[in-house]
């Protein structure tokens, strides 16, 4: 299988999924895709909410590739890479209508900054979430904001430094990163549908309107996210972080 992005429609929900056999991670053509997708669903009339899930039933989501990561070699690409997160966050953030993450999955890095930038999340029990970034010799500053506005600060950085340990999906319902959690996966479509057919029966200007006050306050992001990528392209280029990364 190579990496790939669709969206496809069922009536009036529009799915966005997105596979990669090396985890599921996102290299940058696949973020340039996810955020093409986005924008198509975003502007077929017929849409009223948006579905996001990934390929398969391991990990939902490995975060920024590392094995991209390891071929940056300037401070203009390494801040190229990072913005590609940075650009999808800000997409997100954008849009009109109410994005549902379906998680399946176990998630890691920026894929925790994707999770965290859906409206509502419905994921399985085995949908442990960790940020490496600290342990690989980053930081993960651009998705910090949507995660801290997501589980609050004290969580965030609890979940930064404990960058080498799982925190359970029980642990990210009681943050407020996910809503609700199913034992299987027929339990989890269920759920999925549901709740799309619930949001995509709302009249459109009321969750256009309401989804616009969930996001007040970060029309700054536009000038942050980019900043924040660049602090961490910096650190990407370390010697001490290249070390790292030779090793993995």
């Amino acid at each position: 299988m190579e990496a790939y992005v669709k969206n496809y429609c069922e009536g009036n929900i529009g799915f966005l999924e997105f596979g990669n056999p090396a985890g599921n991670s996102l290299p940058s053509p696949l973020l340039k895709a996810f955020k093409a997708g986005l924008i198509a669903l975003e502007k077929d009339s017929n849409v009223r909410v948006i579905v996001i899930q990934s390929f398969g039933d391991r990990a939902f989501c490995g975060g920024a590739s590392l094995a991209e990561m390891k071929t940056l070699q300037t401070l203009e690409e390494a801040t190229a890479f990072f913005m590609g997160i940075a650009d999808l966050i800000n997409t997100l953030r954008s849009l009109s209508k109410f994005v549902i993450g379906r998680v399946h999955g176990k998630v890691v890095g920026g894929g925790v900054g994707l999770v965290a930038a859906c409206d509502y999340v419905l994921a399985n029990r085995t949908a442990q979430i960790k940020l490496s970034e600290l342990s690989i010799g980053i930081g993960p500053y651009v998705i910090e904001p949507v995660v801290s506005r997501k589980i609050g600060g004290t969580a965030f950085a609890q979940l930064s430094l404990d960058a080498h340990q799982w925190k359970s999906a029980t642990w990210a319902e009681d943050k407020g990163l996910y809503h609700a959690l199913f034992e299987t996966q027929v339990e989890l479509d269920l759920a999925v549908k549901t709740n799309a057919e619930r949001f995509a029966s709302y009249p459109e200007k009321a969750v256009k309107t309401l989804r616009k006050l969930h996001w007040k306050e970060t029309e700054h992001w536009d000038k942050l996210l980019p900043k924040n990528a660049a602090i961490t392209g910096e650190l990407a280029l370390q010697e001490a972080t290249q070390n790292i990364l030779k090793k993995l």
